[in-house]
Order: C-alpha cells, then structure tokens, then sequence
C-alpha cells in the first residue's frame, strides 16, 4: 500500500473519535472535558512529555505567533525544537513539527500504529487528546530537546495540560468560545490561568484589568513569580515596513519579520518566556531566531500589487487588531474581504471593527461542519451597513474578489475563519500553479 494511501487511513483513525472542532457550540459547551483520560494515555506511553523541557502557551490572541517565536528562538540556539500548534491550515502534520518542519506522512503513520495499543485502553478519547499524545511520543521518539506547546482551548481541561513546563505563558485574552469557557473575561482568565503550575514562573502579556485580576490571584495562590509585559519587561515599537519590525525589549534590539503592532506586543512576550523559561539561551540566539520566524496566515502578504493577504483574524479583539495593521500599512486602499465563519462567532463585532476598510464583502463559506450559511452572514453584514455578495464554494469567491481587485487595486483579504482562509491559501497556490 502507497504511503499516501496509509497516511489518509491514520487520518480516518484519529477522526473515527469525538473530535470536538468539528462539533456545534451547544454540543462543545456539553462536552466532558477533563485530564483524566489524557494523564492515563501518558502513564500507558510511558510519560514522554517529561523527557524534554516544554514552554506552554495559552491566550486569546497571539498564542501561535508566540509560540512559533519562542521555538523560532530556541532552534537558532541550537536546540532540536518540537512545536506542537492547531488547528492546521493545509496539511494535519503541520500540527507536528520539528525545527520548523511538519513531521513527514511516514512518521505521523508510524506514530498512529505506536500510539494504536495505548488509545484501546482508554475509553472516550478525542482526537485532539490523541494528536497531543502523538506530539509527545513525536518529540521524544526523534530526538527534540526543548519543546513548545500551545493550547487548544482554554487552558485548565486543555489536553497540553499534562505538562509540567518551565514557564506558563499567557498572551492576549479576550472573547473567544464563550460557550465552553464564560461569557466574562473573568471567567475566560480563570480558564486560561488553569495551565499556571506550583512554582512554576509565569509570563504575561498586557492584560485588561479585569483578566489580569484573575491571572494575578492564580499565579500568587500557586506561589508562581508572574512576569507582567510592558511593566516588568518594558518595551518599546521602533519602526515598521512591509518587510517586517524593528522593536526593543528591555534595551535589547529584535526585528522580526510578523507584521502589525499586536506582533510586537507578542515578540516582547515570547523573549520573556524565554529568559523565564531557565533553558540556556542568549540574546543574540533569539535575535536571529525571531528575525527568521516563519508562522503563515498571520497579516501573510501573498502578493503586494494589486495586494493580497491571508489573515487568520476570526473575532472581535483580532478584527480590530487587523484594521489597525492593513490602516499602517495600506492607510489608502479599501478591500474587497472574502469572509466566512463559525457559529460561534461574535460577526457584528468583526464587521463593526473593519467596516470602514469594506468596499465589499465576499460572503462564502467553507467545507466545515461550523460554518456559518452565506444567508445568516449576509443579513448581518445588511444589519452592519456593509455590502455583501455571497460566492460558493470559497474557490468562486477567491476568483471573484481578484477579478474586482484587478479593475481598481483594492486589497484582496481572507479573513473570519481559518477554515476559509486555508482554502483560499490552497485556491491562490493552484491558480499560481497554472500559470
């Protein structure tokens, strides 16, 4: 059998369980989340996740990019680095990867037949349980010496948290799931601060009060030292082009290629994790790593003329983080959004915050069981005041917002779910294909 063929049966495997991203919000906020069935699949696997030093990351906002700093950093120090990330936006071994590079079909098949035996044994695993315990066994079957993960949801019930890490870290928090995790910030910060353990230090990024309130209770009651951005580690924006930003944490001089103020914010964050984390490493090491930091779909330019640009924005918070980030750097141009998302999903918000950037919205909708109709989102896009067209399937649309972009040089961006975003990535890298 072609290993291509194994690769798609190891994948029917790991959905053949709940897999709970793909499930309706009321059936998420029903769902039994809880770390016993995750600590039992470690005993049975013989505890890989304490075989390497780990930086664990939650939040909102910005755990991805932080989490990709942080190894980024970690990898230019020497390090062999496991970054375990989700959701995927192209390939699932993409949730795996090692120095930078997703796991290959072979070794996500190897791991699936490893891993097969243990997953017998206990009963109502979820997929996204058994993808965490195959970065574990990943990481520790092919040598990673240091470790980064990041959070699914939340934080307390979250499958990554079976690790005891070096340094908790915590980025932005806003409103995100509020059907799993509360509908206050209060409630989401208890959530997330759940990965905060005995003594172990924590890293901040700036907070509401509201939130920072709750981590600071936690983090005291754990007797964890809590580092606050911008107050114990000040820094500071020095200057910005489409190629990337310069900035200065503590003094220290960091450029990286992650556009946007917010990537700012989330560099200062990851270089404290860093120092926190107690795993040796110099400044120069995470200069050069975080100035060749690679994490797509974030403000990810694809073309400059007419623009291009895949955003993985998908609420409130990160919708007015992207209008702040396309007004710096095309303060001019209008954009024609190809847009779709979950049901979970605060949309007036998100067209609240971007409406003065729309000239039209590209309503469609992507092959996920969450999506939104193109009938539900385009009566609040009328509610909003923004105009709108639905185009299905998100190829259609993609074809459609270039055509429109070519008359008048708007920006062309995906936005609102990553879902859509990713099939626009795989739409646009066809069409460049036939070329």
């Amino acid at each position: 059998m072609d290993t291509e063929t194994r690769y798609n049966q190891a994948l029917d495997y790991l959905y053949s369980f709940v897999d709970y991203s793909l499930k309706h919000s009321s059936e998420l906020a029903k769902a039994d989340f809880n770390l016993d069935r995750m600590f039992a699949l470690m005993d049975s696997l013989g505890n890989p996740q304490k075989k390497y030093p780990i930086i664990h990351v939650a939040g909102t906002k910005g755990k991805g990019s932080v989490s990709a700093l942080c190894a980024a950093g970690l990898q230019a120090a020497g390090y062999k680095v496991g970054l375990y990330t989700s959701p995927h936006l192209l390939d699932y071994t993409e949730r795996i990867q090692i120095n930078g590079e997703p796991i290959s079909h072979e070794q996500l098949i190897e791991l699936v037949e490893e891993i097969q035996p243990h997953v017998a044994k206990i009963e109502k695993l979820t997929t996204f349980e058994i993808t965490t315990a195959l970065a574990f066994v990943a990481f520790a079957k092919y040598g990673a010496n240091a470790a980064v993960f990041e959070v699914g949801l939340g934080g307390r019930l979250d499958a990554t948290n079976v690790v005891t890490p070096m340094v908790s870290v915590l980025t932005s928090l806003s409103y995100d799931h509020t059907a799993v995790l509360g509908n206050t910030l209060t409630l989401i910060a208890g959530e997330k601060a759940g990965i905060i353990k005995e003594g172990v230090p924590v890293v901040s990024a700036p907070q509401k009060d509201e939130a920072l309130e709750v981590l600071l209770r936690v983090a005291r009651s754990r007797n964890s030292d809590i580092t606050l951005i911008g107050k114990d580690v000040p820094f500071e924006f020095v200057e910005s082009s489409l190629s990337g930003q310069r900035l200065k944490v503590e003094g220290q001089k960091l450029q990286i290629p992650l556009l946007g103020s917010h990537q700012v914010e989330n560099a200062a964050t990851a270089y404290a994790a860093l120092k926190a984390s107690g795993i040796p490493i110099t400044d120069e090491d995470i200069q050069k790593g975080f100035s060749q930091v690679q994490w797509r779909a974030r403000f990810e330019i694809a073309r400059l003329d007419p623009p291009l640009i895949f955003d993985s924005a998908h609420n409130q918070d990160s919708f007015e983080k992207l209008f702040e980030t396309l007004d710096t750097y095309f303060p001019e141009k209008m954009v024609y959004l190809i847009f779709g998302a979950s049901e979970d999903k605060n949309i007036p918000g998100m067209f609240a915050a971007m409406k003065a950037k729309i000239k039209k919205l590209i309503v469609t909708r992507a092959d996920h069981p969450r999506a939104l109709s193109v009938e539900h989102i385009q009566g609040l896009a009328e509610q909003a005041g923004v105009e709108s067209e639905a185009v299905v399937p998100v190829k259609d649309a993609l074809r459609r917002a270039l055509d429109l972009s070519s008359k008048d040089g708007s920006i062309v961006l995906s936005a609102g779910s990553m879902f859509v975003t990713a099939e626009v990535m795989r739409e646009y890298s066809s069409l460049r294909g036939t070329k």
